[in-house]
């Protein structure tokens, strides 16, 4: 496995902050906080059979003789130390602790067969767990299950040069097959913030969805294929890289989202698309919600297919990642933050697109102030004829419309493009830039000292990093190459990445993951805030606005029961009404199994409860998970 690399960021992102630009060498993965906890002081978690209503079924307790056999099945694979146990029993939020007094760490699918297989002869519940990033406590155990990790379960099986078909084995960090498929010109189709830590197996039991979803849909769409030991210790091989097969049920569907609680996924086959050869990030501030929508309106319509992410965030959810990360703000301070991602596979035309889009955001007022990035090495852009300023894209790191400036002056002789006074006179830029103008044109003069007074923020650049539009031409193009560097997409993402960290640094967090009618998405976050009043430390509203999923956090100084009955079940209740869902992407777990009745029919969960008890008829798998509790 490659080790973690850490990103090298410009000091101007780092302004007034004594040591800031250091926090940029941790991991950038969730786990970088592991043992921190979002209250300060850092007590110990509650265990969680003390904090809430519920009672351990009758399962077995682990014997002498059932850690011999363990031993026997996985060796130097059993973990019993306590201390060794103590992260593996509290989630990442601190808000749950189990006392588990074993954890296995099978290498094999054959192993995890030997090991269900004695669990179930002998009545042992068992948790399975990956990278112990979920949200909704499904990863860690509720009273002392067994810990099934599958952190050893981490090779690449194959991978199809032609057709990008991964197969890999359920514990591979997710971040570490992104970066073995993008060596080999493709990308998985989903990204989320928790990639340097999580497991693709979780990802699939949990049905995850993340930054990609917009383009490339779910799991349920890219997962072609899973190997999975059911909880008598049987292996379901349905590990097919096939794009097709339509030979009866299509059995990983069931899987796919369950958690755990129906089978244990040890090896997935995966879709991964090309990898785009244009990437573009644009960074934006709107006045208000409804200019977020009408902005994502206008972005699906001039954008079409090459769009791929559109995710927003209001201000004081900015605010908070900006004080964890020690980041100044890429645009003006604006009520509300988008962020667009493009990929496709022309250089040109897609950073055109995107350009000619946030033109029309900020000229038509839906947008205050925006950055772009960009990693191409080439740009071109269409100069109107018939205009008479300039028109300028800045790649880094503002952007502006129709910015005017001074002409050349008429009387001025036309340059041949190919003699080498067809450069622009500028000291800043490297002597081996090329300018390419293709026509007649005039000879542009040096844009400098023009452009500095409009740069927000102010870091010391140059019009390298611009292309502009010159009266008279029909392209003016510059190959930008090594001189682009300072703001770039992964900044950019990171204020959206971090967002989980920075609200767990602000106190206890009540988190919901909704999915709700895109014009009704921000609507349950003013509510809230009405509701609560001074009871809750901040409410903020984050989250895919291109597939209506918000997620909404509450977070205040300490767990409170009285904040709880606030919120609970109102929140819930709120969302049923706009027939909604009560999690969108983060799954059901520990915390939202007895909810399900708010987003399913009865014939739903009743449906639900006889799978269970046909492939796990025990109930060893990750019990008090995923189904409503039963009297």
């Amino acid at each position: 496995m490659l080790p973690r690399r850490p990103l090298a960021w410009p000091a101007w992102l780092f302004r007034g902050a004594p040591g800031a630009a250091g926090s940029w060498g941790r991991p950038v993965g969730p786990l970088a906080s592991r043992g921190c906890c979002s209250a300060p002081g850092n007590p110990e978690v509650p265990l969680t059979r003390e904090r809430y209503p519920v009672r351990r079924l009758p399962f077995s307790t682990v014997s002498k003789q059932d850690l011999a056999a363990f031993e026997r099945i996985v060796p130097g694979g059993v973990v019993t130390d306590p201390e060794a146990l103590q992260a593996p029993n509290v989630d990442w939020l601190r808000t749950l602790r189990g006392c588990s007094k074993v954890l296995l760490r099978p290498r094999t699918s054959e192993e995890v067969s030997h090991i269900l297989r004695h669990c179930h002869e002998r009545n042992l519940a068992v948790n399975p767990q990956g990278g112990n990033t979920g949200m909704v406590g499904g990863s860690v155990p509720v009273f002392d299950e067994i810990i099934l990790s599958t952190a050893r379960m981490n090779r690449v099986l194959s991978f199809h040069s032609v057709s990008g078909i991964l197969v890999c084995q359920a514990g591979c960090i997710l971040e570490e097959l992104s970066r073995y498929v993008e060596e080999r010109d493709f990308i998985m189709p989903l990204d989320l913030g928790a990639k340097g830590s999580c497991h693709i197996g979780g990802n699939v039991a949990t049905n995850a969805g993340g930054l990609r979803f917009l383009r490339y849909g779910s799991l349920h769409g890219t997962v072609l294929g899973l190997e999975v030991v059911l909880a008598d210790g049987t292996v379901l091989d349905c590990l097919t890289s096939l794009r097709k097969d339509n030979t009866g049920y299509d059995l990983k569907q069931l899987f796919i989202g369950s958690e755990g609680t129906l089978g244990i996924i040890t090896a997935v086959s995966i879709l991964c698309p090309p990898k785009p050869r244009a990437v573009n990030v644009a960074f934006l501030g709107c006045p208000g919600f409804a200019e977020v929508l009408q902005t994502f309106s206008t972005c699906k319509g001039m954008l079409g297919e090459i769009l791929s992410a559109f995710e927003f965030m209001d201000a004081v959810c900015m605010q908070l990642v900006r004080r964890h990360l020690h980041l100044a703000s890429p645009v003006q301070e604006s009520p509300f933050y988008v962020l667009i991602e493009t990929s496709g596979s022309n250089a040109g035309h897609d950073a055109e697109k995107l350009g000619r889009f946030l033109e029309h955001a900020l000229g038509s007022g839906l947008v205050i102030d925006g950055t772009m990035a960009t990693d191409q090495r080439k740009v071109k852009f269409e100069a109107s004829k018939s205009h008479a300023n300039h028109r300028l894209i800045c790649l880094s790191p503002g952007i502006w419309p129709q910015v005017p400036l001074q002409p050349p002056a008429p009387s001025a002789p036309p340059q041949n493009p190919s003699s080498p006074s067809a450069r622009l006179p500028c000291p800043c830029l490297p002597h081996d830039m090329p300018l390419e103008l293709p026509g007649p044109c005039w000879r542009p003069h040096c844009l400098c000292d023009s452009l500095r007074p409009l740069l927000y923020p102010a870091p010391p650049w140059c019009p390298s990093r611009l292309i502009a539009g010159v009266p008279g031409c029909s392209v003016l193009s510059w190959s930008l190459g090594h001189s682009l560097s300072g703001i770039d997409s992964r900044m950019l993402w990171a204020l959206r990445e971090r967002i989980t960290e920075a609200l767990s640094r602000d106190g206890y967090v009540y988190k919901y993951d909704l999915s709700l009618p895109v014009e009704r998405l921000y609507d349950i976050v003013t509510d809230l805030r009405a509701r609560l009043g001074p009871h809750a430390k901040h409410v903020v509203g984050y989250g895919h606005l291109g597939d209506g999923n918000l997620h909404l956090n509450v977070t205040a100084e300490a767990f409170s029961p009285s904040l709880l009955g606030a919120l609970e079940p109102h929140v819930y209740e709120w969302t049923a009404g706009q027939q909604g869902s009560v999690s969108a992407e983060h799954g059901v777990g520990f915390r939202k199994r007895n909810v399900l009745g708010y987003s399913k029919p009865p014939e739903a969960l009743q449906l639900m409860q006889q799978l269970k008890a046909l492939l796990d008829p025990k109930g060893i798998l990750n019990p008090y998970k995923t189904l409503p509790s039963q009297a």
